[in-house]
């Protein structure tokens, strides 16, 4: 059976780089999920990196998850969703619409900016680690 998939929203992305927390979220997912990411929350990661050392972290935790692109058909639900939500973050509309699109849910330490997308299916830390005592538990 292949593992469940998963968005990992930027705000964890950045938490694993900066190494806030022991195991990180990105590691405690990927141990138990096929992780993606979009390209925008890819660049936005490069875009904070000032040093080599830091491009090459990034690098290194890209190589983590799968990098979801951008299509025509992605462009429109996304200019949908800012439609129906003008103060969505630009980059949050477009994380939102790649989770609806692809029917998978997103794993996000800041649940609040994504509060009312209908259909958006939001996990933080605390569904994670409860998901993952319900996946182990089923397969025993």
């Amino acid at each position: 059976m292949s593992a469940p998939k998963l968005v990992v929203d930027t705000d964890l992305l950045i938490e694993h780089l900066v190494g806030e927390r022991h195991p990180s979220p990105l590691r405690r997912a990927a141990r138990h999920h096929l992780c993606y990411t979009t390209v925008v929350q890819a660049g936005a990661l490069f875009a904070v990196a000032r040093t080599a050392t830091e491009t090459q972290a990034v690098e290194d935790c890209l190589g983590v998850v799968k990098i979801l692109g951008i299509n025509a058909k992605l462009a429109a639900a996304q200019g949908r969703l800012r439609a129906r939500h003008p103060r969505l973050d630009p980059s949050d509309a477009w994380t939102a619409a790649l989770c609806l699109e692809s029917r998978l849910p997103l794993l996000t330490g800041r649940p609040g900016r994504f509060r009312g997308i209908r259909g958006l299916a939001v996990m933080t830390r605390r569904s994670m680690g409860a998901s993952v005592r319900r996946t182990a538990t089923a397969h025993h």
